[in-house]
């Protein structure tokens, strides 16, 4: 028997698979954008091959704006939604069971979560006009109806304080909690949650968070699918027709990261086979003019896999370490620059001697010419694969809506890679990176002398 799961579950899984491109040569990918009356930002591609459409809606309400003792908030809010929205003069109020029943009747899906910068909700759901309609109102519902109540939050708050003092007996956790804190000191970059801070969260601040940080009119909402302009405008009214209407004020400014003005090393001792080490700094923001060039070369330096200089220098010759990597992280603010890698608890003086050896040849000298053309040769090669699914396609959306990045990104970005000089590389290295300032933290030093 055809039933509405079925046929969801048949369309979802050929959306899932389906290339949004056949072969390597398109003529483009062309993103309609338009504002809307009340200032919501929409960004659209019309994919008809498939009848499914991905929504994603941004809101500024990520991570750096939470309360500096409630670190957090804004990811435990987003993802609560899910627990029951509340009864309307027409409408039954739905429990978190209900709710999970409601979309997995429609085959269609909608949550959200919070990074540092960004507050994200998603709908993806068939876009047949009776499945697609009662996907919306439900959507619309969750995001600007929830309940937040009591009883789920006090059951899953163990349960999270639990899943924390775990984390604490990971290396890898205590060495990324360190190294976020040397890196952006008090910024809210680095800031953790703990199981303190999490018992000073209650449903009385999701609620508060909600209402004053879900606003339609400074959204930014990016569509892929099987939706011409006009119902994709149409969509995007009714999925924020819950919202209050209300002017947006502006919000407070977040603090930029600030610069390290000097070295520092942390050496914690713990009882591990292997070292956790991990360096850097603070890099860029994402609307950085270098950013290309500094994708580039950090493709060179560690982020290339067994091709890059630093796996070459510290695995292939020395033997140091099975795995090392290097990335950014930009956001808003400057994210970090990161080299990590795992070796010996011994043998950590030399691989930390050499890694820094290695950056600072690479950020003075900068990459070679062969080195340069086999990164252009893979990032060009690769980067089909960035865009072959419609989700993928939106994430990549949502990246330009977001960073206010020009509509023709993702036409560009292959001459933007392929037009780089081995000058370039060394210009934007020198700009962004300082070796003589890295912050290091070694987690599982040497026993004798922890220097």
């Amino acid at each position: 028997m055809i039933t509405i799961k079925s046929v969801a579950a048949r369309a979802m899984l050929t959306g899932a698979t389906a290339l949004f491109f056949i072969n390597s040569a398109w003529a483009g990918i062309p993103i309609q954008h338009w504002t809307q009356p009340g200032g919501v930002r929409v960004y659209l591609v019309e994919s008809p091959a498939i009848p499914m459409v991905d929504v994603q809606i941004d809101l500024d309400a990520g991570g750096r704006r939470d309360p500096a003792d409630k670190p957090g908030l804004a990811n435990l809010m987003a993802s609560m939604t899910a627990n029951g929205v509340r009864a309307t003069a027409t409408e039954p109020a739905l429990d978190e069971h209900a709710l999970s029943e409601a979309w997995a009747d429609l085959g269609a899906s909608f949550g959200g979560a919070a990074g540092s910068d960004r507050m994200s909700f998603s709908l993806r759901s068939l876009t047949y006009p009776d499945l697609l309609d009662k996907a919306v109102v439900l959507a619309a519902r969750q995001l600007g109806e929830p309940s937040f109540p009591e009883a789920p939050w006090l059951r899953d708050r163990p349960k999270m304080i639990a899943s924390l003092k775990e984390a604490n007996t990971r290396p890898a956790t205590l060495a990324g909690r360190a190294f976020n804190r040397a890196v952006y000191g008090s910024h809210p970059y680095g800031w953790e949650m703990t199981e303190e801070s999490l018992l000073r969260i209650g449903v009385e601040d999701l609620r508060a968070l909600h209402a004053r940080a879900v606003r339609a009119c400074d959204a930014r909402v990016s569509i892929v699918g099987a939706l011409t302009r006009t119902q994709a405008d149409a969509l995007v009214t009714r999925l924020l027709s819950r919202l209050p209407k209300t002017a947006c004020t502006p919000q407070p400014d977040v603090p930029e990261v600030q610069p390290l003005t000097q070295a520092s090393e942390q050496r914690i001792a713990f009882a591990s086979a292997q070292a956790q080490v991990l360096l850097g700094q603070p890099g860029y923001k994402r609307n950085d003019p270098d950013f290309f060039a500094l994708t580039v070369g950090n493709h060179i330096l560690g982020g290339g896999g067994f091709t890059a200089r630093l796996t070459e220098e510290v695995r292939e010759k020395r033997g140091l370490t099975y795995s090392v990597y290097s990335y950014f992280s930009p956001g808003l603010h400057a994210g970090a620059f990161t080299i990590g890698l795992q070796t010996r608890p011994d043998q950590t003086t030399q691989a930390l001697s050499l890694v820094r050896e290695v950056l600072a040849k690479f950020v003075e000298q900068g990459p070679t010419e062969k080195e340069l053309q086999a990164a252009k040769d893979n990032l060009i090669g690769g980067f089909a694969l960035r865009l072959d699914s419609n989700k993928k396609l939106l994430d990549n959306v949502a990246n330009i809506a977001w960073n206010g990045l020009p509509l023709n990104y993702l036409d560009t970005w292959t001459q933007q890679v392929d037009k780089l000089t081995v000058a370039d590389v060394r210009a934007a290295f020198a700009r962004k990176v300082q070796p003589d300032t890295l912050a290091t933290v070694v987690l599982g030093a040497e026993e004798a002398g922890l220097r």
